[in-house]
């Protein structure tokens, strides 16, 4: 079995693809033949050790993919060999097997394509989990996306929308925001020609935005944590800038202001029922077609690190899969 290994931690080009044993099915688990694996930002910082979780080395990068089940072990009764699944693990995923609790596998519908459904869990359920069960958005509200042509702020776009929001794009170039528009933004923001916080309130009419979706973090955070209205929420989701910000506390007196974190893997975990549900939703509108699930493109596994420099430089429109 070949799979993507990091032996230390250092950087993308550090990885290797190897022969590797294949994994058996223990009580609970499955053996999942694995079609699509989706990676995303918290891959690269996995493999600087720069994440909340620090892997067990040597580890596959790759939190979420999609496969067939090839087999499953004893007390196993929800999932049958052959079925269409995708899952959430963390890391690990970058490899031709994968053995998984059976309990965290999400059957698919047939007319959902793997490589679509490998990349919905990650984004579109930090997206749902942030926008509905963190800022508790409500239709007709103004939401800003910082970052909103990567894989994370495509799902912001997408799912705001769905819930009835005004999207407001921002992005380092207007063909990303011709991207972001592409997928249901109302207006764009271009952060690299306009003062952001200025730009914000001119197109709320001064009045500021309701929630800010923000994937970015770096210098960009306070400008748009000034740009938005009375009982904003600003939504702490990532730092793909690479700097974490820090905000002057008064900012959130003067405004009634909330900032709320967007942890969707912990959620996942201590949630498990409420997190199963968004899930369903997202797969259900996946199937109908109502979102996207936009894929930058497609990799071999030989070309992992490839694919993750396209994440780290920032230049994704979309996920960037791996085909083992």
């Amino acid at each position: 079995m070949k799979a993507v290994l990091c032996k230390a931690f250092g950087g993308i080009d550090d990885l290797s693809v190897e022969d590797t044993d294949p994994p058996v099915a223990d009580t609970g688990e499955a053996i999942v033949d694995v079609d699509a694996v989706a990676l995303n930002f918290a891959d690269t910082l996995m493999l600087k050790n720069r994440y909340q979780f620090t892997p067990e080395l040597p580890f596959s990068p790759g939190a979420e993919f999609a496969g067939t089940v090839l087999e499953v072990g004893q007390d196993v009764d929800r999932i049958s060999p052959g079925d269409r699944v995708a899952a959430y693990c963390g890391w690990g995923a970058a490899r031709e097997l994968v053995s998984i609790d059976a309990r965290k596998l999400i059957r698919l519908p047939d007319d959902l394509a793997m490589d679509a459904a490998a990349g919905l869990l990650v984004t579109y359920g930090t997206a749902l989990h942030g926008l509905k069960n963190r800022a508790q958005l409500q239709s007709g509200e103004t939401v800003a996306v910082l970052g909103a042509a990567g894989g994370a702020g495509v799902a912001a776009v997408e799912i705001a929308k769905l819930m009835g929001a005004r999207v407001v794009a921002c992005a380092s170039s207007d063909e990303k925001l011709d991207f972001a528009r592409a997928h249901g933004a109302d207006q764009g923001i271009n952060y690299r020609d306009a003062d952001l916080k200025s730009a914000l309130k001119s197109v709320t009419d001064g009045a500021g935005v309701d929630v800010v979706y923000d994937t970015v973090g770096g210098e960009l955070a306070e400008l748009a944590l000034r740009a938005t209205a009375w009982k904003g929420r600003y939504m702490v989701v990532g730092f793909a800038a690479g700097d974490i910000p820090a905000f002057p506390l008064n900012l959130l007196l003067l405004k009634g202001l909330d900032v709320r974190g967007v942890f969707w893997g912990r959620f996942n975990d201590l949630e498990p029922q409420v997190s199963a549900a968004n899930n369903a939703q997202i797969i259900q509108w996946a199937a109908e077609g109502r979102i996207s699930a936009e894929i930058h493109g497609h990799y071999p596994l030989e070309q992992a690190a490839e694919a993750l420099g396209v994440i780290a430089r920032r230049e994704a429109k979309g996920k960037v899969i791996l085909l083992p």
